[in-house]
């Protein structure tokens, strides 16, 4: 059975080009209106928050936009950040909720399940760190669970983030947090050890 207690994804490269002085230092001048500063905030943020919302919303469209309307929203609302420290966080909160309004307006356009068939791109720089047969099988029980669920997960095995930080980003109790992130991982314990056993027996009836 797959440990799904331990998944891992690649960190996605360039997550850490912008040291954390010259970070403060650009939000200071885009709090001032600086539009390259912001742009440059911009895309050294982009790829793990593309990363993070395509596993969330299992949908490269989708989460293009996501991202989009967070660094919309972000541009808007720059000189609300009282702590250029907090950009990150701030960044995050809101792909997070762009992705809770995407998804929730597909759910209203087509009751049909997200996709959630690993493509090419995820493969390559998304891996987990187990086989290909089971990548493609956790991918399909993670796509089923709710939003809030993979929400929780990808804040916390993708970004890295400890559940105390997922919790503030998605605006929930720790303990809650904790409640989404252990529900998750039983759903797909539960499904995995379901397929592999009724795998078993198929492989068995035709053996037989």
């Amino acid at each position: 059975m797959v440990a799904v207690t331990r998944i891992v994804w690649e960190r996605p490269a360039g997550g850490a080009s912008t040291g954390r002085e010259m970070q403060v230092e650009l939000v200071e001048r885009a709090r001032s209106g600086d539009h390259e500063a912001f742009s440059e905030l911009a895309r050294a943020s982009f790829g793990r928050l593309y990363g993070a919302a395509k596993l969330i919303l299992r949908d490269q469209d989708r989460a293009q936009d996501a991202v989009q309307e967070a660094l919309v929203l972000a541009w808007k609302h720059v000189r609300a950040i009282r702590d250029p420290e907090a950009w990150d966080a701030w960044l995050y909160r809101l792909t997070v909720r762009a992705c809770y309004r995407l998804a929730r307006s597909a759910k209203r356009r087509d009751v049909t399940e997200l996709h959630v068939e690993p493509d090419a791109e995820t493969a390559a720089g998304h891996d987990f760190t187990i086989s290909l047969v089971e990548r493609e099988r956790l991918g399909r029980e993670l796509g089923r669970l709710p939003v809030d669920q993979r929400a929780v997960m990808v804040l916390h095995f993708y970004l890295d983030l400890p559940l105390t930080e997922a919790a503030d980003v998605l605006d929930i109790p720790v303990g809650t947090a904790k409640s989404r992130l252990h529900r998750g991982l039983a759903t797909l314990r539960t499904a995995l050890s379901d397929e592999s056993r009724n795998g078993a027996i198929a492989a068995g009836e035709r053996t037989a």
